[in-house]
């Protein structure tokens, strides 16, 4: 072997060595890169693990103070609702006694509203025989208002109040109207002057007679012509036809107190 072919293999052999170095110190290097990496990544991959566990965490805790609130939020709803219920109860026990109440005050009130009809009845028989057919109709609607189931109680008596007033108020008015009364065996029709329940006067149609209701005898007695012009100006005065004034009627005396 020449010198230059000695120089080439050494320079080969020399090659080869440092080749070989390289390529055995390379190779743990890149193993403990590759190494460090896959724990970074474990640690990066554990981390977020953690911090979606975290995350969770603060999800269920908030689902469980939320929780709470509406527990506590319920049970003030539930005690409300049993103080309601409470009330209820206490109204139906007081309306089932208002109730019993109610059917012994009708049992009792009952009785007492047809004892009012049947004193009216009786008052409008005795009483001085003006606006007869009106008055009379008024009980009978009354009478057989208290018949019917459909009309309550409170209305009931509301009506009857209301036809006692309508008496009263006829002995505070002055009214006048035509009616046909019985005078001397014979229907006439005549002027009817009303004065409260002081008197009840009748005149002809043609003026010439006039007369009064003799409470005590329960007829129309005749009265002296002298009253003709006074009757005639009451019944004026009645139908708005003359100003108020002054006129004369006969007056029954007043009978003893018993």
């Amino acid at each position: 072997m020449n010198l230059m072919q000695k120089t080439i293999f050494q320079t080969g052999l020399f090659l080869m060595i440092v080749t070989g170095t390289v390529q055995a110190t390379e190779d743990p290097l890149k193993s403990a890169i590759d190494s460090g990496l896959e724990a970074q990544e474990d640690a990066i991959t554990a981390q977020q693990h953690v911090d979606s566990l975290a995350d969770e965490t603060v999800d269920l805790l908030q689902e469980y103070r939320n929780a709470l609130y509406r527990t506590d939020d319920l049970k003030e709803y539930m005690d409300q609702l049993e103080k309601q219920v409470k009330a209820q109860e206490e109204t139906l026990v007081s309306l089932k006694k208002q109730s019993a109440n109610a059917e012994v005050t009708q049992r009792e009130f009952v009785p007492f509203m047809l004892r009012m009809v049947d004193a009216l009845e009786k008052f409008v028989a005795l009483d001085m025989p003006f606006l007869s057919v009106e008055r009379k109709m008024r009980v009978k609607t009354i009478k057989e208002m208290m018949d019917r189931p459909d009309v309550s109680l409170p209305e009931k008596y509301r009506r009857i109040m209301e036809a006692y007033q309508i008496e009263m108020d006829y002995g505070r008015t002055i009214e006048t109207g035509s009616d046909t009364i019985s005078l001397n065996g014979k229907n006439t029709t005549v002027d009817v002057l009303q004065i409260g329940r002081v008197a009840l006067l009748y005149q002809t149609l043609d003026g010439k007679e006039c007369g009064y209701w003799n409470k005590k005898g329960k007829i129309w007695d005749k009265l002296p012509d002298d009253y003709n012009e006074s009757v005639k100006k009451g019944i004026l005065i009645a139908r708005k036809q003359s100003s108020p004034d002054f006129f004369n009627i006969p007056v029954a005396a007043p009978e003893k107190s018993r």
